[in-house]
């Protein structure tokens, strides 16, 4: 169980410290409006950080679907322990949606577009292209889970005198590790964040949009549960396969 609620509470963490900086930019009448896009790609570097670094030493700070999927893919992770994993996610992540919501209790209906409160929760293209937005999500979680695996395994060569197979998501939740993980998050985000607001993560995707299709928020319209399935399958395919191509690569560098 420590394990699950490690998971619960990274993610919770990751979400409200997420979803928090883009309803800082997007909501009316806050101090960050209009802040723009490097706050918000800031902001989701911070926030992964900071759930890797609080969770870290107790399930390894997956905190993201995707990787999970991807650790048990090629045997980092039992797979008996994905379903509790990928549970915890998703409560996390509806919870700190419902935080988010209520940090920003006054603003919602000082703002009228429903598109930006929609934003706040999830995200979404800036070209509606199916295909093009299945590839972009799954190129960003490809590199997300390729960056943080090296990183994982750097350590490893350097606590172990060599590569191992360890469990690289453990791995990469100790020292500066945690940092290096936000800072690839930030590079994604700015790299890769363009056309689809770079999900990769479905906990943190679908989640929150559960949450606003629940919660009472005025004018909010509706939840564009037509584009829902893309930040779920893109990264859980980009995570699986970086996995899988780290693992050939690092093979090769043995």
């Amino acid at each position: 169980m420590q394990n699950f609620w490690a998971e619960l509470i990274g993610t919770m963490i990751l979400v409200i410290l997420g979803d928090g900086v883009v309803a800082n930019v997007v909501l009316n009448k806050t101090k960050g409006n209009n802040a723009g896009w490097i706050v918000i790609t800031a902001g989701w570097a911070f926030a992964v950080t900071l759930g890797v670094y609080a969770v870290g030493r107790i399930s390894g700070a997956h905190l993201n679907p995707a990787v999970t999927l991807a650790m048990a893919a090629i045997g980092n992770l039992p797979w008996d322990d994905v379903p509790a994993y990928i549970a915890a996610q998703m409560i996390g992540a509806i919870i700190g949606a419902v935080v988010v919501y209520l940090a920003y209790l006054p603003h919602w209906k000082e703002t009228a577009d429903p598109g930006a409160k929609l934003a706040v929760f999830c995200t979404g293209p800036a070209i509606r292209s199916p295909m093009a937005n299945l590839i972009t999500e799954f190129v960003g979680t490809w590199v997300l889970v390729f960056a943080t695996s090296a990183i994982g395994a750097n350590f490893a060569a350097k606590n172990h005198g060599a590569f191992s197979n360890i469990d690289l998501a453990g791995a990469f939740s100790t020292g500066i590790n945690p940092l290096l993980v936000g800072v690839t998050v930030f590079s994604i985000g700015l790299s890769l964040g363009g056309p689809t607001g770079y999900a990769i993560n479905p906990a943190r995707d679908l989640g929150p949009r559960i949450a606003h299709a629940l919660l009472p928020i005025p004018g909010k319209g509706g939840s564009d549960w037509e584009y829902a399935w893309i930040p779920v399958v893109g990264p859980i395919l980009g995570g699986v396969c970086g996995a899988f191509c780290f693992q050939w690569a690092n093979g090769m560098w043995q």
